[in-house]
């Protein structure tokens, strides 16, 4: 692609994020239990989606499906034993049983079943990031829309009470123009060892894994790893600095980056991993007068995760498990902080808030009222195409561009 990007993958895809979302369709009464489907029973799913839906009322799990059979039995053990299971998407969706489903499969997967969802009549929740590449974009947003759908991405911070919290703030003007945002997301894998990891191909639909992608030889690595392939993910910019970029879109109100500039290495993964494991991303918003760096590394938890929003009377400072306030000197800002549980600063995950459980449940609510969820389709292309946008600097070694 060229550096200056077209209007058709951006702006196209962006420019709905102010449209309503249509809300015809059936509703449920609150006290109606909701029958879900859960494609995709990897990590995510087994680990936070579905022990978080398992504590809420009237919610049901009785399908699952995964392309791995060992993975969609340990779905249906955590469902209760009696979910009906499939390799086949398709299946699952096809089942008057299922009002809602819940997709957590890897990345090139996510609009493809979003959109056949969709079009079964069913509401979504979808692993973030939505998109895998650029162009997938606008047909999601058009699935969700044309069926009048609920669809809500896991970007989970939109349901944490800091990121409300420091919109307010801002949009009050405490402190003042903000000018300059740092994100990270730095943890330590080292010392790194690929592992020795083996499936057995009778229990693998491994051409149904691979989808939309090239059709290549079973390696177990690449379908338990599959964040670090470009065939499948996108590395550390669409699995973790997405999630900051989309609260930062969302506490600011931005529009896709001017520019991106992007450097990356593979110090522990060489020969490993496709996507770098270590990462800096500069993005401009020319109008906005806002730069925004991205720093992201598997060698160094330094910094670990974290968003800081830097204005001209004020620094606010967040993570999962807080928010920070601090005042420029000499003008009148008292400092002050919200810890909302322990954990060590800018942790991976806390317990309060369960970010997981409020998103999930703000969710749920939608589907039952039929209201307009708080990470639409629209919040989730604009949030991966920033990251997109970073990737592609990246691997074209040239500044991105978008066109105005």
């Amino acid at each position: 692609m060229s550096d200056s990007l077209s209007r058709r993958h951006f702006i196209q895809s962006s420019a709905a994020l102010a449209a309503s979302l249509a809300v015809a369709s059936r509703g449920y009464a609150a006290n109606d239990t909701i029958n879900l489907g859960v494609i995709g029973c990897g990590g995510r799913a087994r680990g936070a989606l579905m022990p978080a839906l398992k504590k809420m009322d009237k919610v049901n799990i009785v399908a699952v499906c995964d392309v791995y059979d060992p993975r969609a039995q340990a779905g249906n053990f955590l469902a209760g034993g009696k979910a009906f299971m499939t390799r086949d998407h398709r299946a699952l969706l096809d089942r008057k049983d299922v009002d809602a489903v819940v997709i957590a499969t890897p990345d090139h997967w996510h609009v493809p079943i979003t959109i056949d969802a969709c079009a079964a009549g069913k509401d979504v929740y979808v692993e973030k990031p939505l998109t895998h590449n650029l162009a997938e974009g606008a047909a999601v947003i058009e699935a969700q829309n044309k069926h009048n759908r609920i669809v809500q991405v896991g970007m989970q911070q939109r349901s944490m009470p800091q990121f409300a919290w420091a919109k307010q703030v801002i949009a009050e003007g405490l402190i003042g123009p903000v000018h300059k945002i740092h994100m990270s997301w730095n943890r330590n894998f080292l010392p790194f060892n690929k592992p020795n990891v083996h499936v057995k191909p009778e229990e693998v639909d491994w051409q149904r894994f691979c989808g939309n992608a090239p059709q290549q030889p079973l390696d177990a690595y690449r379908m338990l790893d599959w964040r670090w392939f470009w065939d499948f993910g996108n590395g550390i910019l669409t699995d973790l600095m997405v999630h900051w970029l989309d609260g930062v879109n969302m506490v600011l109100d931005l529009p896709l980056p001017d520019t991106a500039t992007t450097i990356g290495q593979n110090f522990a993964t060489e020969g490993v991993w496709e996507t770098p494991d270590t990462i800096q991303t500069l993005f401009e918003y020319r109008e906005r007068k806002i730069q925004l760096h991205f720093e992201g590394t598997f060698v160094s938890t330094y910094g670990r995760a974290g968003t800081t929003l830097m204005g001209e009377k004020g620094t606010i400072y967040l993570d999962r498990g807080r928010y920070e306030l601090h005042g420029e000197p000499n003008r009148g800002i008292e400092d002050k902080e919200q810890i909302y549980s322990d954990g060590v600063r800018g942790a991976d995950f806390f317990k309060v808030p369960d970010g997981e459980a409020l998103h999930l449940g703000t969710w749920l609510d939608c589907v039952r009222t039929r209201n307009k969820p708080n990470a639409p389709a629209e919040a989730g292309v604009l949030a991966a195409a920033g990251a997109h946008m970073g990737n592609m600097a990246y691997r074209q070694g040239k500044v991105i561009r978008r066109e105005s």
